[in-house]
């Protein structure tokens, strides 16, 4: 997500509990819903940088294209999952048939394992959303930044069951090459949007709308919140928008790797 600022004391309240701590992955085979070569191994507990088992690197470069070609359109949902919001939507997403990108912050992973399965049980895609949503992690270190997404892709993969993130958002779009070039390596492709809904800062569903049609012809990535505070305008938006690009002729699909 963008660069927000204040308001993000929430993450905080999660974070102490979580930082720090080696979590065994799962070594559960991957579900379908993740197949698409990334590899079924899930991540060694060790920090290392390494691309080990059978993980496969990806581009390094930030992605933003559709595996839909031009007229397809990628669904982001970022900073969950929260148990309030998140399920609603995933009804929402599964009343119209779409598939999306779920960018989770680790600590709300380990919190609330049954719903990243259920994100991945509707055939939606995992992203590393870092552990703590540090929006300012590029200034840190490349070892603060190394924790933040190891730690992160660690808690997904065992809250999933196994299933590892497909890709690597960092927070407000604080990449860095080092940080780029770890994620890839970790079959984690990073990711972009190219339409901030801006829907964090609740500006009411129509303005959400607008911004999706007036900006899709920057990119077909598009970014929403699940997590955060009150997303009931998202959803409201996510309702009326969905049928209306559908009727575009546009199909949703997923960031390229």
């Amino acid at each position: 997500m963008t660069r927000h600022g204040g308001g993000r004391g929430w993450y905080g309240k999660v974070i102490g509990a979580a930082l720090g701590v080696t979590v065994l992955a799962a070594g559960v085979g991957a579900w379908s819903a993740q197949a698409g070569g990334v590899g079924a191994s899930a991540p060694k507990a060790s920090a290392s940088a390494g691309a080990g088992g059978d993980i496969r690197p990806v581009a390094v470069s930030i992605a933003h294209a559709s595996d839909k070609g031009a007229k397809g359109v990628n669904i982001t949902i970022d900073d969950g999952p929260d148990p309030v919001w998140t399920p609603q939507v995933l009804d929402v997403l599964r009343e119209y048939g779409v598939k999306a990108t779920f960018c989770m912050v680790g600590t709300a992973a380990k919190a609330h394992p049954d719903l990243v399965k259920k994100v991945v049980a509707d055939g939606h895609r995992l992203c590393d959303h870092t552990v703590s949503h540090d929006t300012a992690m590029d200034k840190k270190s490349p070892a603060y930044q190394s924790r933040q997404i190891l730690d992160a892709e660690r808690m997904i993969t065992e809250a999933s069951g196994g299933v590892r993130p497909m890709y690597y958002r960092a927070p407000g779009g604080a990449f860095t090459p080092s940080s780029r070039k770890l994620a890839a390596s970790r079959g984690m492709r990073p990711l972009g949007w190219n339409v901030d809904t801006k829907d964090f800062e609740r500006p009411g569903a129509d303005a959400i709308v607008a911004t999706v049609e007036q900006e899709l012809s920057n990119g077909p990535t598009v970014l929403f919140h699940d997590a955060g505070g009150d997303r009931s305008q998202t959803l409201e938006a996510l309702r009326r928008i969905l049928p209306r690009l559908e009727e575009q002729g546009r199909t949703f699909g997923f960031p390229v790797r």
